[in-house]
């Protein structure tokens, strides 16, 4: 089809380019994110504080060999608690201050104000949240900050779509479709998951069992590109391999194993409601907290350093011997020490052992889990720049090893694989916070590459949706598309579903026809004597031609000179709007409106010009009303 010279695409081809474009926008961003944060975390943490890099087994560093080529005969660099700590509020402090002097919209976890933008601000957010967003959350997650990358990364790409969609000006509903399918690219290239990336867009949206369908698709060519474009930047040995490597497998060896994933399930419910009142206390409180906003993110960060090095520090205590001991006896000592780091950070290296089954204790997994709930409400609570997946991932894996490690002591029989309850704890834990049980699922299944454990995954996700009603930690959410201010009007009842015109139009109404060779002299004097406005025009053979108002009429009344020689052919319009009996109220309301007509002729479909009456629009309005009245007295 073409339009004023110029090819115009089919809604599909429009919609599969405008997504590969932010698709390829947002890989671009992601690619950015992912070497400004390992460059700040390897120059502060590794180099300068001597922390360890707690990647997991499908994470590798971009600078890999300038870093093997400058240690290359040189002394490791001791790891020092204090400077880390003052990295983290230091990391917290140019974090608040970016954000807070730029784009206080960039603060916090970032998906919040995504979906918020998606029901509330028409899919419009400001072109420099990407950019303050890529670079703020760099510094909080690179100085130690405990947050994760899916909220930055779906605020910077939900900025993205809807760059695009304000710079093509896009209707309202385009913007949040781009908007959406962003957030998905963002976080299917992040994570490696273009699948779960688009599930997630659409999904994430809401608290109860629904989902923006319409996002579905341009989130999933974004994402795909996205995806393709991101990894292009990672080492070819981990470009497509899982996060969490690609070597995990536990199968499910008798149904009686279910009977612990459950118990697992109701653990995870007590543990979502506390991490996410937790949350939304720090939040409050550090809202009201009386100081400056810049410094409330450096407040939080410093207090989550105190925090986890705290129990880095209890972990290595040798003044008292007989606390020492007693720590020994569930896991912690200064052995196992820098596993209990994973409370600060991503976590994922100990998340990683979790998973393998590695040398990690039920003490370092219980601290750490608990810990974390702690430090990423300081650090995204105050302000910080961060997401809550991955966090979320951290305490639900570690925490559901932790009771697989429990079971297997109890009972090895039904709990042979204490590591798979970490598998299942990532995305129970996540659907129960974030209610978005579908896209948990697939998201786990892509990081962990573990498709083993679907059952036993699928029921404690759906347990932990379903009874966390009561709690969400994206704020924004609305329970479905019916209370989203962005389908307000998609859900009005059609009153006039199932009228026609023939059951309102008058039949029995006089109505003055005037001949097409009536002159004007006799339409003046005809007028006078009518209270009738619209004036059909009939032939010779008496089918209607034309059409023309009083109003029409009023433009000759001073000039009468010309009434003897216009007749009514001159005055009246051919091409006239009409309806039919059969046509349907809601179309003929519609013609009403669109033309501003106050009378519409009906013409019998049999036989074309022949006039069967006039529908008027307060008929119309009058049935509207009644069958309105009739729908209040049905609900009552």
């Amino acid at each position: 089809m073409y339009r004023f010279g110029r090819p115009k695409l089919e809604p599909s081809a429009r919609w599969a380019l405008l997504a590969l474009l932010v698709g390829l926008v947002v890989g671009l961003f992601c690619i950015a994110f992912e070497i400004t944060t390992q460059a700040i975390r390897i120059e502060l943490l590794t180099q300068f504080a001597g922390a360890p890099s707690g990647d997991a087994a499908g994470e590798a560093s971009l600078f890999e060999q300038e870093l093997l080529d400058e240690s290359a005969g040189s002394a490791p660099v001791t790891f020092s608690p204090w400077k880390m700590l003052a990295i983290i509020t230091l990391g917290g402090l140019l974090s608040g201050v970016l954000v807070y002097s730029l784009a206080p919209e960039a603060a916090g976890a970032g998906t919040d104000a995504a979906v918020d933008a998606f029901h509330n601000r028409k899919g419009i957010i400001q072109s420099r949240i990407p950019w303050v967003k890529t670079l703020a959350s760099a510094i909080t997650l690179g100085t130690g900050g405990s947050g994760g990358r899916e909220g930055p990364i779906a605020q910077i790409g939900a900025g993205v779509g809807a760059w695009f969609g304000q710079r093509l000006n896009l209707s309202s509903r385009d913007r949040r479709i781009l908007l959406a399918a962003g957030m998905g690219a963002g976080v299917g290239a992040m994570f490696r998951a273009p699948l779960a990336g688009a599930i997630f867009a659409a999904e994430i949206l809401y608290s109860d069992a629904d989902m923006e369908a319409d996002v579905i698709v341009p989130a999933a060519i974004a994402s795909i590109v996205a995806y393709n474009v991101y990894i292009q930047s990672l080492p070819a040995e981990v470009r497509f391999q899982p996060i969490f490597g690609g070597e995990l497998s536990h199968l499910l060896e008798s149904p009686w194993e279910l009977i612990p994933y459950v118990m697992l399930g109701v653990v995870m419910l007590f543990l979502a409601a506390t991490y996410v009142r937790t949350f939304h206390l720090f939040q409050s409180l550090f809202a009201r907290l009386p100081v400056w906003p810049h410094l409330r993110p450096a407040i939080g960060a410093g207090l989550a350093g105190v925090v986890g090095l705290g129990a880095y520090a209890l972990c290595n205590q040798t003044q008292w011997p007989a606390l020492e001991q007693r720590l020994r006896q569930v896991g912690l000592s200064s052995e196992n020490s820098q596993q209990v780091l994973g409370a600060l950070g991503t976590g994922y290296g100990t998340l990683q052992a979790a998973l393998t089954g590695g040398s990690v204790t039920l003490g370092v997994l219980v601290v750490v889990g608990l810990l974390k709930i702690i430090t990423t409400s300081l650090t995204i609570g105050s302000g910080g720049s961060g997401g809550v997946f991955g966090p979320s991932m951290v305490i639900g894996g570690c925490l559901g090893a932790a009771f697989g490690q429990l079971g297997h002591w109890v009972a090895p029989q039904w709990v042979p694989h204490p590591e798979a309850y970490a598998v299942v704890g990532m995305a129970g834990f996540f659907s129960g916070v974030a209610r978005a049980p579908i896209s948990t699922i697939i998201m786990v299944r892509e990081l962990t590459g573990d498709f083993a454990l679907i059952v036993p995954t699928m029921l404690v996700s759906a347990l932990t949706f379903l009874v966390s009603r009561r709690w969400t930690l994206y704020r924004k959410q609305v329970p479905t598309r019916m209370e989203s201010p962005a389908h307000r009007g998609d859900f009005l009842v059609d009153v006039l579903d199932g009228l026609s015109v023939g059951d309102v139009y008058e039949r029995e109404r006089k109505l003055t026809l005037v001949s097409e060779s009536a002159s004007l002299d006799e339409i003046v004097h005809g007028l006078a004597g009518s209270n009738q406005h619209y004036f059909p025009v009939i032939d010779t053979e008496g089918k209607m031609v034309g059409i023309f108002s009083d109003n029409d009429v009023r433009a000759y009344l001073f000039d009468s000179t010309l009434w003897r020689l216009a007749n009514a052919g001159d005055v009246m319009t051919s091409e006239f709007v009409q309806v039919s009996p059969s046509e349907s109220l809601n179309l003929a309301m519609q013609k009403f409106t669109t033309q501003n007509l106050d009378e519409l002729p009906v013409i019998d479909p049999d036989e074309p010009g022949i006039l069967l009456g006039f529908l008027r629009r307060k008929e119309t309005i009058a049935a509207y009303n009644r069958r309105l009245m009739e729908h209040h007295r049905d609900a009552e």
